[in-house]
């Protein structure tokens, strides 16, 4: 997936009621304008930076430095291999809507201009926690995720990774159609207005149907997947200002789709029905049948997204461009950090470049950190300690 990636957890807790340091504030504003000088010397904005957080534990980024904090927090995602395109991210500041009413049709205005015509990285940028008070969020895990059901005969229908946040917007009051590929509400808080549950327009989601350039019978599968993953709950931290809300997608790496999302065993496990309509021999595991069907279920996610001219990229192309990244970056003499484990493709990761070589972890900021809480609402639809 062409978007920034996840860290498990922050290298250390974040404390919302805590101050921004005015360490980090400084470091973040000489590094954005060094690499920016249209916008003029640093210090007197240092000055006045200094003077808001020493008056009221925080202070109040420009849309410049709002948006430049959000590339480089793209650039400094050690999970995405997409990190080429990090000055190319539309950020769209949003930092004036508060109610849920607003909120949700701005997350709609952000689908609609991420995915019509070619997908492009949008990240819409909602306002900042201020010390010791609520804040506004997104349950989520993404924008666009799809349902998860178990009927009563045990059978699984839908994502069961979603299973136990469908449930639990289900306990809201939503009404889900029970099929397979069925759109989750997006569910917002709002410190004035508690939880809330919001069905997307079919407007805002743009989705594929799924077929294979040979074989005819995998129409019959009734696949398809949506073509804007837009990640929901993670916070942006910039400069030591937090914003909990801060969406962003980029475009879909073809094997997050074909080799986990509708391959893996937890989630749609279409790997076995692949091999039967294959006629493979799944006798034993040195057939290589699983092999054989997942590469023929991303065949079928790269073909169906290029029939239908929406921007996906494959894994060998984007580890090239992922290499010409780590050389640009030398170039300006930046350090990369990257997780080997994410940014290897889950497919023929030996063939591509980005397997052959040693990577360094590091926490750079501006970031992206998933939030243990934001975390267990996303699987659950449940909280579980009290929301600051």
């Amino acid at each position: 997936m062409i978007v920034p990636g996840y860290r498990d957890h922050p290298a250390e807790p974040w404390d919302p009621s805590a101050p921004v340091d005015p360490g980090e504030a400084e470091d973040f504003l000489r590094r954005c304008y060094t690499e920016n000088p249209r916008l003029g010397p640093v210090e007197p904005r240092l000055a006045i930076v200094r003077a808001q957080i020493a008056a009221t534990g925080t202070y109040v980024h420009t849309t410049d430095e709002v948006a430049h904090g959000a590339r480089m927090a793209w650039r400094n995602a050690s999970r995405c291999i997409g990190r080429l395109y990090w000055r190319s991210l539309m950020v769209l500041d949003r930092r004036r809507a508060r109610t849920a009413d607003e909120i949700f049709s701005l997350l709609v205005q952000h689908l609609q201009t991420a995915g019509n015509g070619q997908i492009r990285p949008v990240i819409s940028v909602f306002a900042p926690a201020q010390p010791g008070q609520p804040y506004a969020r997104i349950w989520n895990e993404q924008l666009i995720r799809y349902a998860g059901y178990r009927t009563e005969e045990g059978r699984q229908v839908g994502d069961p990774r979603q299973a136990g946040f469908t449930s639990s917007v289900r306990g809201y009051g939503w009404q889900g159609k029970g099929d397979a590929f069925d759109v989750l509400p997006l569910v917002i808080e709002t410190p004035g207005e508690g939880v809330r549950l919001y069905e997307l327009p079919e407007r805002a989601i743009r989705e594929v149907p799924l077929t294979h350039p040979e074989y005819g019978w995998f129409a019959e599968l009734g696949l398809r997947w949506h073509a804007v993953p837009a990640i929901a709950n993670m916070r942006l931290t910039v400069g030591g200002v937090h914003y909990p809300m801060a969406p962003f997608n980029g475009w879909y790496l073809g094997t997050e789709i074909g080799a986990r999302n509708l391959a893996d065993s937890d989630r749609y496990d279409m790997l076995p029905e692949m091999a039967r309509r294959l006629g493979l021999d799944t006798s034993r595991e040195s057939t290589l049948w699983r092999d054989r069907a997942l590469v023929e279920l991303n065949r079928a996610v790269l073909y169906s997204f290029e029939q239908a001219g929406v921007k996906m990229s494959d894994h060998h192309t984007e580890s090239q461009r992922f290499m010409a990244h780590l050389r640009n970056e030398e170039k300006a003499g930046r350090p990369v950090p990257a997780d080997w484990t994410w940014i290897v493709p889950p497919m023929s990761g030996g063939l591509t470049p980005v397997f052959h070589r040693y990577y360094e972890e590091l926490d750079l900021r501006p970031a992206f950190y998933l939030d243990d809480e934001a975390a267990e609402l996303a699987r659950t639809g449940v909280r579980r300690c009290p929301h600051h």
